[in-house]
């Protein structure tokens, strides 16, 4: 089984006026941890749209126009996720999505890759959250007195690291960072059955 953990930026929050600004990925076998392939892009967007933008939101990722209108365009970076895909075999029943928060990423990752050709080429449908996971292993420790609720500790990836001792996530969020802490969370949270042990 093959897990993509994936990052969107975007200029807001809002699918109706709002476009994806940067995507990042890394496709990572689900039972060694093994990183098979990394994705990462700026992606352009107008200066019509960009003059939409959410202030809160860019401020948290830092992104300037002159970073954004250098990017690659969404077609082209359709293109690229497509083409990486097939290399590595994404098919729905041997790959799913892993997110901080997929019903946002899944929708703007759809600006780059049309929903139709998403069924089109059978990829995964399911999209994952690590909150989701989290609560059920923190509910477990709760039960047994071993740790506080989720609900207590609170679901942001920030929160959930901080709860087993990881750094939060570098700012201003880049897609990348974002990737790479939630595969570290996700290690922390659930783990890899395979992966191997590193000696001390």
């Amino acid at each position: 089984m093959l897990g993509i953990f994936l990052d969107t930026e975007t200029n807001g929050l809002s699918l109706l006026k709002h476009k994806v600004i940067e995507i990042a990925f890394e496709i990572v076998d689900m039972m060694t941890g093994e990183v098979l392939a990394t994705f990462q892009s700026i992606v352009s967007t107008t200066q019509e749209e960009w003059k939409k933008s959410d202030k809160e939101s860019l401020r948290i990722n830092g992104f300037t126009w002159e970073q954004v209108a250098l990017g690659i365009s969404p077609q082209a970076v359709g293109a690229s996720i497509e083409k990486l895909f097939i290399e590595n075999k994404i098919k729905r029943g041997q790959a799913v999505f892993i997110c901080q928060n997929p019903s946002f990423d899944r929708a703007f990752f759809s600006q780059l890759v049309d929903p139709e050709k998403q069924e089109a080429l059978l990829w995964p449908y399911h999209w994952l959250d690590l909150a989701s996971m989290y609560w059920v292993k923190a509910l477990e420790k709760a039960n047994l007195n071993q740790g506080p609720f989720p609900w207590e500790n609170g679901l942001s990836k920030d929160k959930i690291a901080a709860s087993y001792k990881l750094n939060s996530e570098q700012n201003p969020h880049r897609a990348i960072n974002g990737v790479n802490h939630l595969i570290l969370c996700y290690e922390s949270v659930v783990g890899f059955p395979k992966k191997p042990k590193v000696s001390k």
